[in-house]
């Protein structure tokens, strides 16, 4: 995924991929509207009951997160009945999955059995825990998706990079949609790697093409306009066409960026990360959501979520229009 997929996404000729479903399995945050700040610090997701049932056992925490935040987007996006039976064409159907440690505490505890135990000590119900591509699967397994399924694990621009690589499937005829999740577990194990305490962080959101949207009675949170990827943040928001002529009404994204704190010195900027804590590849489809609460509250211009840059090895500018 490089910085030609924007040239691609200006084509007139290509179909317009909206956002029709949000789903939040988050601490303190009850609904997408609360990450425009401030945030409640309260309610929400309560992982000690969401998280929990029998539809959830020999499941790692990551997936069983991933799992309640697609049930949630599926019924948003009303592509489940009351029974949360999918109703969509599951064929067509896509899932993508942004994460970075994801399954890492079931990885370890894998490797930590066989040093012990040796590999008869394995439990045939925890080992598929430790695939990297397991939360996708589950979340396809429970509502019978067939369409492409993949996880994204591309360091802080995860999250935005799987929104592109979910668009791109659809644009290219692959799905007719997909659901994209970003996730990522709270444990010891991720606590160790981060340096710092980790975040219970899902967020899930349904893309379709606009038209199929409008015709099936579908509401449009917002459209994807423009997706780069490049070694830094200048370079990825002069290909995303971000200029001062263009109006940026949102800036999702820190600080990191001086190219960005220039053009956008004037725009109002959210700092999930800094609100929320470490939230690694759900960052980018969280920022999807915000945007999303950004144009249902009536706001004018266009949302630039971006990840990475100083500090990082690459950087990533998502644009997305009401």
């Amino acid at each position: 995924m490089n910085t030609t997929s924007t040239a691609q996404m200006r084509n007139p000729k290509i179909r317009d991929v909206a956002v029709t479903g949000i789903g939040l399995a988050l601490p303190g945050v009850a609904t997408y509207g609360d990450l425009l700040g401030p945030l409640p610090g309260e309610g929400g997701f309560d992982p000690a009951i969401g998280l929990s049932g029998r539809e959830l056992r020999h499941k790692d925490r990551a997936s069983r997160l991933a799992l309640r935040a697609a049930e949630f987007a599926l019924h948003d996006a009303g592509l489940t009945d009351t029974d949360g039976t999918f109703t969509g064409a599951p064929d067509a159907t896509a899932v993508v999955v942004s994460t970075n440690l994801g399954n890492a505490d079931s990885v370890c505890a894998a490797t930590d059995t066989i040093a012990r135990e040796g590999v008869r000590g394995l439990s045939p119900l925890g080992l598929p825990q430790t695939s990297s591509n397991v939360i996708a699967g589950w979340v396809a397994i429970r509502y019978g998706l067939r369409g492409p399924n993949l996880t994204v694990c591309n360091g802080v621009t995860s999250g935005l990079d799987a929104l592109a690589w979910a668009r791109n499937l659809i644009v290219a005829e692959r799905a007719e949609a997909a659901v994209v999740v970003g996730v990522e577990p709270a444990n010891e194990v991720t606590a160790k790697l981060l340096g710092e305490q980790s975040t219970d962080a899902a967020v899930a959101v349904v893309l379709e093409p606009a038209g199929a949207a409008v015709c099936r009675g579908a509401r449009s949170r917002a459209t994807i306009a423009g997706y780069a990827r490049a070694r830094d943040l200048a370079a990825a928001l002069t290909c995303v066409g971000v200029t001062k002529k263009k109006f940026v009404g949102l800036w999702l994204g820190d600080e990191a960026g001086a190219g960005a704190g220039r053009l956008l010195a004037d725009t109002r900027r959210i700092d999930l990360e800094a609100q929320l804590g470490p939230l690694s590849g759900a960052l980018g489809v969280l920022q999807c959501a915000a945007a999303a609460a950004h144009f249902e509250g009536g706001a004018t211009g266009n949302v630039l979520a971006i990840a990475g840059g100083l500090h990082h090895d690459a950087a990533a500018a998502l644009l997305l229009t009401p």
